[in-house]
């Protein structure tokens, strides 16, 4: 009886390591009706901000508005649409924020002038801060504080209570 028990465990162990194996599986890529289609979509798309991650491209985000906007890039080059003409559709509904790349106009100058800007009002900062503390004068310590240090670093409290 305990034979059958045992080999019953091990049934169930060996299905539920084999049901396992289906979670490690990725997820399927539909294969593509036309690969230059697909080719030429990726390729846009990698040139555009995912709108919800903004720190990721619509190829290589998941995120659900980004694979609509991969769809409607698919659409409109199926419709004969340039990328040219797409990008200024993107950009005329979403913005330059939409460009992962955007070009240097006047409403985008702090973006690609403002890590710069940083970095030098950081380095002003640092070089006012590094002349005024070289402007401090010395400070000499009076015979009464020399006179109680020496005694603190003896080890017998200096004497005195303040």
């Amino acid at each position: 009886m305990a034979s059958i028990l045992q080999a019953g465990w091990w049934l169930v162990l060996v299905i539920a390591l084999l049901c396992g194996r289906a979670a490690w599986a990725g997820e399927a890529r539909p294969v593509a009706a036309d690969p230059a289609l697909d080719e030429r979509v990726t390729a846009l798309a990698s040139e555009l901000r995912c709108l919800v991650c903004q720190n990721q491209t619509l190829a290589d985000s998941n995120a659900p508005l980004a694979i609509d906007l991969r769809n409607q890039i698919r659409e409109k080059m199926q419709q004969g649409a340039s990328e040219r003409d797409i990008v200024d559709y993107m950009v005329s509904r979403y913005g330059d924020f939409v460009l992962y790349r955007p070009p240097f106009k006047a409403t985008t100058f702090l973006l690609w002038a403002g890590p710069a800007l940083l970095m030098i009002a950081g380095l002003v900062t640092l070089f006012v801060r590094l002349s005024r503390r070289r402007a401090e004068p010395n400070k000499e310590l009076s015979e009464k504080e020399r006179a109680r240090a020496a005694a603190l670093l003896k080890g017998n409290g200096g004497g005195e209570h303040q």
